[in-house]
């Protein structure tokens, strides 16, 4: 792996070699979450009752649950990378 010196940036420390693999193992497996999503969100969407339907003979999904769903993923992921990039700011 190549070894990268970042420009000091306020509040993080320099990455080690290790711990930008962890970041990019985190990102790739955060873009299948997102590919996931996507493949929801392509769904058709439940009826405006919030009654399921089928749709093509393809089930509907509450697609306001996926975006919330969508939410809280982005949030978990960019909290695990904080984990591992441990800035010392708020």
């Amino acid at each position: 792996m190549e070894t990268f010196k970042q420009p000091k940036i306020t509040g993080y420390r320099q990455l080690t070699p290790e711990d930008a693999a962890l970041i990019n193992e985190a990102k790739a497996i955060a873009e299948q979450c997102g590919a996931f999503i996507e493949r929801l969100r392509a769904m058709p969407a439940t009826g405006k009752d919030g009654r399921p339907i089928v749709v093509d003979g393809q089930p509907s999904i509450d697609q306001r649950w996926v975006s919330i769903g969508a939410t809280h993923l982005q949030e978990g992921w960019m909290a695990v990378v904080r984990g591992i990039a441990q800035p010392t700011t708020f």
